[in-house]
């Protein structure tokens, strides 16, 4: 009987400590996501999910500027291809500064392997689909800042031999650009890079966009650059 009561209290003891334990992690878990309220180098919208899961698993508890590095390798491998974007998040790197470069006015493009023309058609015909927001608008305008850049490399060709230039294939097939349109989709929501290409390849897209801030633009099969470079995400615009 004694022996019985015994297990039953080391039992106990060992269920509160696992208890304290979870309890800690969710503390220390919701301090994590209010300090990143509070910040204005991580981008809490792309990086809160899985940083919190590095931090659970303490995997990225180190800190390199303190001479400490023991970490960073786990740390790196735990947030996978969001490490350029988060590892500020977790004190690995630098913190942005977002004040001089907003992240709506960088980004990241990326032309997809097998697009569908007709499907990325049909999808954006008519009523847009929900969380999503069709965008069309002439070629001519998506060109522009093509041709603006082109014409920036041609000044620094002048001056510096080894510069070279974008091919002038893009203007190739498409001499009356003003009567082409180019259609893109916006999704409401911030998504990371890797739901941006995977939601933009279902969609049938030829390309995609996707915006330091998490906004996700799909390009359809009639544009020729990489569709407009104005963020329109409805719950993702900073």
């Amino acid at each position: 009987m004694a022996a019985h009561s015994l297990c039953g209290m080391r039992f106990a003891r060992s269920g509160m400590q696992s208890t304290w334990t979870h309890t800690a992690l969710f503390v220390a878990f919701l301090v994590f996501l209010s300090g990143l309220s509070l910040s204005s180098a991580c981008n809490k919208a792309l990086c809160a999910s899985d940083v919190s899961k590095c931090l659970i698993q303490e995997l990225c508890q180190c800190r390199p500027s303190d001479g400490n590095c023991s970490c960073c390798k786990e740390c790196m491998l735990c947030l996978g291809t969001l490490w350029e974007e988060c590892c500020d998040c977790v004190g690995m790197c630098n913190p942005r500064n977002y004040s001089d470069t907003p992240a709506t006015s960088k980004s990241t493009v990326e032309d997809l392997y097998r697009p569908i023309p007709s499907l990325f058609r049909a999808l954006t015909e008519g009523e847009a689909p929900i969380n999503m927001m069709v965008v069309s608008f002439p070629v001519a305008e998506e060109l522009s800042y093509h041709e603006s850049l082109v014409s920036f490399l041609e000044t620094m060709e002048d001056q510096h031999q080894n510069v070279s230039l974008p091919g002038n294939s893009i203007h190739s097939s498409y001499d009356n650009t003003q009567e082409n349109m180019c259609t893109v989709v916006y999704f409401d929501d911030c998504v990371s890079i890797r739901q941006c290409k995977q939601y933009c390849e279902s969609m049938g897209g030829s390309k995609y966009r996707w915006f330091h801030n998490a906004c996700c633009e799909c390009i359809g099969p009639e544009c020729i650059d990489y569709g407009s470079r104005a963020v329109k995400c409805m719950n993702c615009l900073f």
